[in-house]
């Protein structure tokens, strides 16, 4: 098939040809959420956008694979391998076991998902089902010289590498830019770079999660679970990677040093990466207290798929600023976007082919263009005012949210069934059989009739509007 998409690679800093290494298929990867606590919305920023990149690819032609972990062990809260433990942290907190934590907030992360139209992966693993892996990469890597052990715990040697930072581009001066928490030195490590593959000596006394290993009981490292994992389901070569930018070091950093060495050959290919949502005091941080959730947006009455849209009006590889502003201006466009959509007539008319085959052409460029979301969304906005039958319109905007998941032909709907719920079927044909009586009346010029016919159903507390795209009506 031929290869349009052109997307930016961390790995080269530049926007490029995407080719996968087999024709036709995609081995895509994505980091998993630690489940320790809920996610917030600048998490799901990355989600949103990854789960746009696999609909893309899947839109454009291509089989995809999409494998992605969830960490329920072994991340600290500094990404360098120090802090206290994020699920022994989370399990304190709420007096829970660890595993019941990660049961919780994988439930929750998954149902966040669920409101915000992200796909679910193909795969989903849990760091805890994968420890042989673990354990069996580990000795490949201590066999090869690549490992060491000092002071109980297992590491990794970066200064066996002819290159470290290969996607970073940091110096030994700038080692702890990108890094989400400060780094404590570690006095076990033969090099400030080296990371943690297994612990052996845990920091914490009731640590729950420790197994058996040729080194003692202990438990894996951080970046280990995902090199493991993304092989496990998609072997020795990956197309694309995904993350947020705070993945790129030290996670995915050591992520290609320790996989790269364990295979003998190039790992993956491309690297795709979210910037950050930012608030006005900074990135958005679950360190900072009081978070915002998807739970949270709904509580204040914001359908999650506004967030959705909110994130689409802006380019994944520029830092986006949330204000409850912003978020009302994405209200208002995305619930006149879907009313337009809404009062499209499914059957206005054939599908014109010549016109729904140069609009999707359009869409797709858009999409080509390294996920060019705010052109997409203006490809829509053309193909409403373009002077052609509805029933087109309503196939596009079909067609368009199989990649853009806004619920762009149904939302409308679901907004006035839940506006007018308590209105009972009989009730809604009464209502309906007026609204045909009264365009009839107003055909005939009865314009007396027609304004008897609003005040009828006003008495009944439903009031009637007229708009470009026909008559609504909603209760009073």
């Amino acid at each position: 098939m031929e290869n349009r998409l052109r997307i930016y690679n961390t790995l080269t800093r530049k926007v490029e040809q995407f080719i996968p290494n087999e024709e036709g298929k995609v081995a895509m990867y994505t980091c998993g959420p630690t489940v320790y606590h809920f996610a917030h919305i600048g998490n799901l920023r990355s989600y949103i956008m990854e789960d746009l990149l696999e609909k893309s690819l899947r839109y454009i032609g291509y089989d995809v694979k999409r494998v992605m972990n969830i960490t329920d062990v072994g991340h600290l809260t500094s990404d360098a391998d120090t802090g206290e433990d994020k699920m022994l942290k989370g399990a304190k907190r709420e007096h829970k076991t660890v595993m019941e934590i990660a049961k919780f907030y994988t439930d929750a992360f998954f149902a966040d998902c669920k409101d915000l139209n992200i796909k679910t992966p193909d795969v989903v693993e849990p760091a805890t089902n994968c420890v042989p892996e673990f354990i069996h990469m580990i000795e490949i890597l201590m066999e090869k010289g690549f490992a060491y052990e000092s002071g109980g715990n297992i590491y990794f040697d970066t200064s066996k590498l002819k290159e470290y930072y290969v996607l970073s581009n940091h110096s030994e001066e700038e080692l702890l830019v990108g890094v989400r928490d400060d780094v404590d030195e570690d006095e076990n490590k033969r090099n400030k770079t080296d990371f943690v593959l297994w612990f052996t000596k845990s920091k914490f006394e009731d640590q729950e999660l420790k197994w058996e290993s040729p080194w003692g009981l202990g438990y894996p490292g951080w970046h280990i679970e995902c090199s493991c994992i993304s092989m496990k389901h998609l072997g020795e070569y990956m197309d694309i990677h995904c993350g947020g930018v705070d993945n790129i070091f030290p996670h995915h950093t050591n992520e290609i040093a320790q996989s790269e060495a364990y295979l003998g050959h190039k790992w993956c290919n491309y690297w795709f990466h979210v910037h950050h949502l930012n608030d006005r005091a900074g990135k958005m941080s679950k360190s900072k207290g009081e978070f915002l959730t998807v739970s949270l947006l709904k509580s204040k009455g914001y359908d999650p798929r506004v967030y959705r849209l909110f994130c689409l009006q802006s380019h994944y590889r520029k830092p986006l600023e949330f204000s409850f502003d912003a978020l009302d201006n994405a209200r208002a466009a995305y619930e006149k976007l879907v009313k337009r959509v809404g009062g499209l007539k499914k059957e206005g008319g054939s599908v014109e082919p010549e016109k729904f085959a140069a609009y999707k052409a359009r869409f797709e460029e858009a999409l080509c263009d390294d996920l060019n979301t705010s052109m997409a969304l203006t490809v829509i906005y053309d193909m409403l005012k373009d002077d052609m039958p509805d029933a087109t319109k309503y196939a596009l905007a079909e067609d368009f949210d199989r990649v853009l998941s806004l619920n762009l032909t149904t939302a409308y709907a679901s907004m006035e069934a839940e506006a007018n719920g308590d209105v009972d079927a009989e009730m809604e044909r009464y209502i309906l059989e007026k609204i045909e009586e009264r365009k009839a009346a107003k055909k005939e010029k009865n314009f007396a009739r027609a304004d008897e016919i609003r005040a009828e159903l006003l008495e009944k507390g439903i009031v009637l509007e007229d708009t470009r795209e026909g008559v609504k009506w909603k209760k009073a």
